[in-house]
């Protein structure tokens, strides 16, 4: 009976192994059969030798060389516009008109009684040569017609400060107020900007004092307008440096005839400041930049093809898509520019050799 039993069993894990086997064979002939994932494809770039001249780096913000919110100095209800938003003025063109009708009226009497005190005045002049007069009335008389031209010169100001002008030429800004409306003393009207040429302020650490003077070249890039270099001159450093930042502030003038250049616009600034020395450069698409540190992925050819390895780079300045490599790379090296996210250490790569946005460049 146990004979039987033992037999049976030894049937059965004969038969379980058969298929087990059988199924794994199969299983192994499938995996045999599905071809690996194709390479990925990246675009390359090339580390390159370049000759980059010394230089310093800040951030800046424009300012406009004149600059003002046109307001009223006197109070009044809006007469006439005679402006529009967005508009370039000269010096002096009048740009607002306040109702002035009860000062013109004012005026009136009061050149009446100018008038008179003049006439009062020429009476006392010839009475006080024939000593009809005292030289105390003629005193009052001379007092009087004084008075009297002060108050009339004094309402004629008034007028005048009612007819508003723009107080040098540039370009206007929205119009703030409405035609009726009732201004008080120091109403913001519109604002008036100066626009060519413009000034660039910005500050660098007191120890590149020595690297700084008037009439020095800058250069400025601008996020509108990634693709334009601005160039301009130093024209003021202050005379003290800021306690607060150590910091030594800087202005320079730059001509903007196109106007393309706005007070408050933000500003990528580059000062030349030595002669011109070798550094390896990469474009900025090809690094990660990364909290613990940046890195390429570096492409190496083996006999198979070509695969992709992390590589950690210490890089230095940036200019023009361009990143200087301090360390990590040798000229030559080729990494990847385009592509990174989908990688990992060892994967296999295919260099497309398209070009592709940004700073790419095709396999050579």
């Amino acid at each position: 009976m146990i004979k039987r039993i033992f037999i049976v069993l030894l049937l059965t894990v004969v038969v379980l192994g058969s298929i087990f086997g059988f199924k794994f064979y199969q299983i192994q002939l499938a995996n045999s059969q599905i071809k690996p994932p194709p390479p990925a494809v990246v675009a390359a770039a090339t580390v390159k030798p370049e000759q980059w001249s010394s230089s310093l780096t800040a951030v800046g913000s424009f300012i406009a060389v004149a600059g003002v919110n046109v307001s009223n100095e006197v109070v009044g209800k809006v007469k006439a516009l005679h402006f529009y938003s967005g508009q370039t003025v000269k010096a002096g063109q009048l740009l607002v008109e306040l109702d002035a009708d009860t000062d013109h009226a004012e005026l009136l009497g009061l050149q009446a009684e100018l008038q008179l005190a003049k006439a009062r005045l020429q009476r006392s002049e010839k009475m006080i040569q024939k000593k009809y007069v005292s030289q105390a009335d003629y005193d009052e008389s001379k007092a009087q017609q004084e008075q009297a031209a002060a108050a009339v010169n004094a309402k004629r100001t008034r007028i005048d400060k009612k007819m508003i002008r723009a107080p040098f030429a540039g370009e206007l800004g929205i119009r703030e107020v409405n035609l009726g409306q009732f201004l008080s003393e120091g109403t913001s009207i519109v604002s008036l900007q100066q626009l060519a040429p413009i000034y660039l302020d910005f500050s660098l650490p007191e120890r590149h004092i020595n690297q700084l003077a008037k009439n020095q070249v800058i250069t400025a890039t601008i996020q509108s307008y990634p693709d334009r270099i601005f160039t301009g001159k130093i024209v003021a450093l202050n005379p003290y440096v800021t306690q607060d930042t150590r910091s030594l502030k800087v202005r320079a003038k730059l001509n903007n005839a196109d106007k393309l250049l706005r007070p408050g616009m933000f500003a990528q600034i580059q000062i030349e400041s030595g002669n011109a020395s070798a550094v390896l450069t990469l474009p900025d698409t090809a690094i990660s930049y990364n909290p613990y540190g940046n890195s390429v992925f570096l492409i190496e050819k083996h006999e198979h093809g070509l695969t992709v390895q992390s590589r950690q780079v210490v890089t230095g300045q940036s200019r023009e898509g361009r990143v200087e490599i301090v360390s990590g790379l040798q000229a030559g090296d080729r990494v990847v520019s385009a592509g990174q996210v989908k990688l990992r250490n060892g994967m296999p790569v295919t260099i497309d050799t398209q070009p592709a946005p940004g700073e790419r460049e095709s396999a050579q």
